[in-house]
């Protein structure tokens, strides 16, 4: 399977610390708690991070705050691409997992919060000893995969786990492409969708410089296929591609709103150009970073404004 592991570094933004994942210029903030998490009915959840304490709110489609939890230590939703997207939310909408914001690379352990819904209530909080990140979760909340960083001065070193909910222990040996079992490759995540039941975390990756390509990770059977997009080698406009979800059994990969592979989930096949067109290879290679974390942010800034607002209004 080629799994991803992205360095990490420390961003300040103003009197907040948001955590950032970095890898060959490639960056986007980790910390995904002020970005929330929602759910199909709208509501969402967001986290915002105090001194020594982190608050749990749910938030109404209304936009007002109808449950608060106050956890002690810094904890967060986990961001797992370069576009945000966040995790940790099981498809039963019964569980909540947070991990305590990273500051740095590597750590001697890593805490999890596991929290039942609605009622914002830990079950359990488990610590491992070692470098862990959030990945994903299973439809009902019974599995969560991490990322292990196994390397203190090798980055790109590192395994997909399953963590068994009911024992509360890691299960043994990495979750690999059974395909594919020796083959690893590089890159930044990029773009991630699920499937509608929850089962299948879908995660668009830049290849390192190789070829682009998709990781699917089966959370309900512990498994993961890596699908290669040809199609993509030497595009200039990697960061800004985007996974969407189609119709039931497809994927598609778009680059500013437009569709430019399919893939269809069951055998895993892709559609789409035989090569990147001649205009998506103009440019510089890879987006302006700058702007990037400047949008970030921006984002972030005015989420922690309009978080506290709505919070300070119910009090």
């Amino acid at each position: 399977m080629r799994n991803v592991l992205p360095l990490v570094v420390t961003f300040v933004v103003t009197a907040a610390i948001a955590s950032v994942a970095r890898a060959d210029g490639v960056v986007y903030i980790e910390d995904g708690g002020l970005q929330g998490i929602a759910t199909p009915s709208g509501f969402r959840y967001v986290v915002v991070e105090e001194r020594d304490h982190s608050i749990l709110e749910r938030i109404g489609p209304s936009g007002r705050i109808v449950a608060v939890r106050v956890f002690p230590g810094r904890f967060t939703i986990a961001a797992v691409a370069r576009d945000r997207a966040t995790s940790g939310l099981s498809a039963d909408r019964k569980t909540l997992v947070l991990v305590n914001t990273r500051y740095g690379l590597p750590r001697a352990s890593t805490r999890f919060l596991i929290l039942s819904l609605p009622g914002l209530f830990v079950r359990s909080a488990p610590t491992l000893m070692g470098d862990f990140s959030f990945d994903a979760i299973s439809p009902d909340g019974s599995l969560l995969y991490f990322i292990q960083h196994t390397s203190r001065r090798d980055t790109t070193r590192y395994a997909v786990r399953a963590f068994d909910r009911a024992s509360g222990t890691l299960l043994p040996g990495a979750i690999v492409d059974r395909t594919e079992p020796d083959e690893i490759m590089r890159g930044n995540p990029l773009s991630r969708v699920t499937s509608p039941d929850g089962r299948w975390a879908y995660t668009l990756y830049d290849g390192g410089g190789k070829t682009p390509f998709v990781h699917a990770l089966d959370t309900v059977g512990r498994r993961a296929r890596c699908i290669d997009l040809d199609a993509l080698a030497g595009r200039q406009d990697l960061l800004s591609l985007r996974l969407r979800r189609g119709s039931v059994g497809a994927i598609f990969v778009v680059a500013q709103g437009k569709r430019i592979l399919s893939i269809e989930t069951r055998a895993f096949h892709v559609t789409g150009p035989s090569a990147a067109s001649s205009a998506s290879k103009t440019g510089l290679p890879w987006a302006p970073i700058g702007g990037a974390i400047a949008a970030l942010v921006a984002g972030s800034l005015v989420s922690i404004f309009l978080v506290r607002r709505r919070r300070l209004a119910t009090t």
